[in-house]
């Protein structure tokens, strides 16, 4: 299974985390979760709650919130 990306086009620390797994070469799904409110759910499932973006999952676990440990919160829709 890929590692699944949740962020916002907005958050600059979204991009840098997208650009370093291109880098890498790791496959990846991403979500925008300012559009996609399915995808907001499961992350906030999967965080218990945090709103801090981006964060990275693989196989339903956490892997990382934020990047280099800076994030944007994501508002309530």
């Amino acid at each position: 299974m890929p590692l699944e990306l949740f962020g916002t086009k907005a958050c600059p620390y979204t991009a840098d985390l997208r650009d370093d797994l291109e880098w890498r070469g790791k496959q990846y799904v991403e979500y925008d979760v300012e559009t996609d409110e399915a995808a907001l759910r499961r992350m906030l499932a999967l965080t218990g709650g945090d709103r801090t973006v981006p964060v990275l999952a693989e196989d339903g676990e956490v892997m990382q919130v934020g990047w280099q440990g800076r994030g944007c919160i994501v508002k309530a829709p």
